[in-house]
């Protein structure tokens, strides 16, 4: 295996704010009780902070997986389906490696068709999710309950993102809890890396510069994820993976970020937290074409399409 990408630790002591390239910097986080269609408070944080999860002793940042989606559309981007991974190919996923990591893909795709309010296809999404999940044995957090009540919201956006970020909190707790971390890892892996993938195919159009300053932060975050995904790089899947990675790690070496971390403010009437912290990206578009085409690349291969 190549000799693994070493960069230094850039979020202080202790991964305080470990889900920093996962969160709108500067931005308010909105954590609130919303009541589903069945009138049941739930906790509702899809536009925060992601989770901590823990593997071989390290602590990695779970993204909800709509939280980059919500950048890109206040980015004023259109919908662009062509973006996503066709339902299709999870026909041609014969491995549990090839599953988890496009489940992960799936449930970004997810996020993103709901932030725009395409119904129908995040239902085939939601499917197609719920069909990967049985094969992979984790099926609890996208049964029929979870469909059905995913079609009853039709057209209500908030309730549909909601769901979506239940579904994969629920995801996420029974893979801790049944010591699944391996297909975690992946589904991690996978939603991280279609979310920067929907990241730089917009940002080459000409997004704003917030889109491309959260590219730029995704260098720390990949730092996790190749330390995350280390404990299994004797099976060959997840080696080849981790060695993709690696590369992509060497061409973000290129961009600066200077983190500076301000503690957050909580406002406990209104449940609202204020994240302080600010980073300065500079990214030139030289970098961001070269990011942009290896991260397409490292991703074509994952979904089975032609370079």
């Amino acid at each position: 295996m190549k000799k693994l990408w070493k960069s230094p630790t850039a979020i202080g002591a202790a991964l305080v704010c470990a889900s920093f390239a996962f969160t709108t910097i500067g931005c308010k986080t909105d954590v609130k009780d919303t009541p589903d269609d069945n009138g049941t408070a739930m906790v509702d944080s899809s536009a925060g902070e992601g989770k901590l999860m823990s593997i071989g002793g390290g602590l990695f940042s779970i993204p909800s997986p709509i939280q980059t989606s919500l950048l890109i559309e206040k980015s004023g981007a259109e919908y662009d389906k062509n973006l996503l991974n066709d339902v299709g190919n999870m026909n041609n996923y014969a491995t549990s490696f090839q599953k988890a990591i496009n489940l992960g893909i799936y449930g970004a795709d997810v996020g993103y068709v709901t932030i725009y309010d395409q119904s129908q296809d995040a239902l085939k999404y939601m499917t197609a999710i719920r069909r990967l999940s049985d094969d992979l044995g984790i099926s609890g957090a996208f049964d029929q309950a979870t469909i059905e009540r995913f079609e009853r919201n039709f057209g209500v956006r908030d309730s549909m993102l909601n769901l979506v970020s239940v579904a994969y909190r629920n995801s996420d707790a029974f893979l801790k809890d049944n010591d699944r971390l391996n297909i975690g890892a992946l589904i991690l892996a996978g939603g991280w890396l279609e979310t920067v993938y929907f990241s730089t195919m917009i940002a080459q159009k000409g997004a704003d510069q917030e889109l491309i300053n959260r590219i730029g932060e995704q260098k720390y975050t990949l730092e996790n994820i190749v330390k995350m995904l280390k404990p299994y790089a004797g099976e060959p899947e997840y080696e080849a993976l981790l060695n993709d990675f690696i590369d992509l790690a060497y061409d973000f070496d290129a961009v600066s970020v200077e983190y500076t971390y301000v503690k957050p403010t909580t406002d406990v009437a209104s449940k609202t937290t204020t994240i302080n912290s600010t980073s300065n990206v500079v990214i030139t578009p030289a970098h961001l074409k070269t990011i942009s085409s290896k991260v397409q690349a490292i991703r074509n291969k994952l979904i089975g399409a032609k370079s």
